[in-house]
């Protein structure tokens, strides 16, 4: 029997496991299991929570398709939830290792429990070749790519994982899932890629939906939302200072 805790972010949802004092094996055929919606438990991936020799934990994040991927910025938020309220630190400055570097998380706790989680999630790679992305232009802020009827123009930005932005018109009503597990593939994502698909409100609020690699189309992104924010900064669309909001059909939830 393995113990598991179901946790989201804005939605983001993801079934977590001490791996510490547990021993958790074929994790990509667990992944895809638990995260099954109809037949498993239901989730954008699973999250492991492990001994690190450089950090305080390590963290380790497959996607719905049993891929493993670097970094998951929502994921990480609960992570520090998790190893402070089962007991596993009394910390509430806590360093985790990803495949994307170590995040310094900084626990909000209040009577005994963690109410919220704040990342460091490091500086943005524009570097088409660690994104990556096959381009010449640094940075990347004029890629276009055509999937069936449409040619899209994107910027890239890497979290600690690939993310292609683009803007749309309506993105509540936009077919994300029809281009976006086409874009996610393109020829021109070594790795595949994040996709977000951006409507610019003003200078300060932009509506977002994101089809994210191997999970498809979830209720929000922490990397993606951070990637956001730098490619409208790039493309002088929005200050320092920006909203995003997360979309979904009818759900909406906002990142600051």
């Amino acid at each position: 029997m393995i113990k598991f805790t179901k946790m989201h972010g804005l939605g983001n949802d993801y079934v977590y496991m001490d791996a510490i004092q547990q021993t958790i094996e074929n994790e990509s055929s667990l992944a895809r299991f638990v995260s099954d919606r109809h037949f498993g438990i239901g989730s954008d991936g699973l999250i492991l929570v492990c001994k690190s020799e450089m950090a305080d934990f390590k963290m380790r994040m497959f996607n719905a398709d049993g891929s493993e991927a670097e970094m998951c910025g929502n994921g990480i938020r609960c992570v520090g939830k998790f190893v402070y309220d089962k007991g596993l630190t009394e910390k509430t400055t806590v360093d985790i290792e990803t495949l994307a570097g170590i995040k310094t998380l900084k626990l909000n706790v209040k009577e005994g429990k963690v109410q919220t989680v704040r990342v460091d999630m490091g500086e943005p790679v524009l570097k088409p070749e660690k994104i990556p992305v096959m381009a010449i232009e640094e940075p990347v802020k004029n890629l276009k790519i055509k999937a069936l009827d449409r040619e899209f123009t994107f910027t890239c930005v890497s979290m600690g994982n690939p993310h292609a932005i683009t803007i749309v018109k309506d993105t509540q009503n936009f077919e994300v899932e029809k281009y976006g597990k086409i874009l996610e593939v393109a020829s021109a994502f070594p790795n595949k890629t994040n996709v977000e698909f951006i409507e610019i409100e003003d200078k300060e609020h932009v509506k977002m939906r994101v089809w994210e690699r191997g999970s498809g189309e979830t209720l929000a992104c922490g990397t993606g939302a951070c990637a956001t924010a730098v490619a409208c900064n790039l493309n002088g669309l929005t200050g320092r200072h920006v909203y995003i909001e997360l979309l979904r059909r009818n759900f909406g939830n906002r990142m600051e």
